[in-house]
């Protein structure tokens, strides 16, 4: 076998194994997709939720979605960009109504970060008060009602 044999055997076998690696990606891709496509929000555990929110937004064609990593994430738990509109987003996976600390570090989490819009992504609804501090401060609330219209709209 001569030296252009050898390279030959070499490209073939890399480009079987990227072939391999590209089918398995998007095999695990669809099976995380149906999965979700499927899921019952409520049972998720926080870090489930912010995964689970991260897939509904690039579903709903939001860009650079990002994940920030746990107690160093300053109060925001993804990163998001829209129509040039950069998003600061705060999830929070309650059973109970979210209160205005929620707010306040979606707000706070907004500078931090420097972006456009501060968001809090919630599978509930805001209290009185939420509502009241996030009308003074812009910040968005998105509700149950939001996370449903993002996840089945688009």
């Amino acid at each position: 076998m001569n030296n252009l044999d050898g390279n030959l055997i070499s490209i073939i076998i890399v480009a079987g194994i990227s072939l391999f690696l590209a089918v398995f990606l998007v095999v695990i891709l669809k099976r995380k997709r149906k999965s979700y496509e499927k899921c019952d929000f409520d049972e998720l555990t926080g870090e489930e939720f912010e995964e689970y929110c991260a897939y509904v937004l690039e579903y709903a064609g939001f860009e650079s979605v990002e994940i920030t990593k746990g107690s160093a994430d300053r109060g925001i738990d993804i990163l998001a960009e829209k129509d040039d509109i950069t998003y600061a987003i705060q999830c929070k996976c309650y059973g109970t109504n979210i209160g205005n600390h929620a707010i306040q570090e979606a707000y706070s989490g907004k500078g931090i970060y420097d972006t456009d819009v501060a968001v809090v992504l919630t599978n509930s609804y805001f209290t009185r008060q939420a509502i009241e501090d996030a009308k003074k401060l812009h910040v968005h609330m998105w509700d149950r009602d939001k996370l449903i219209e993002l996840r089945d709209n688009h």
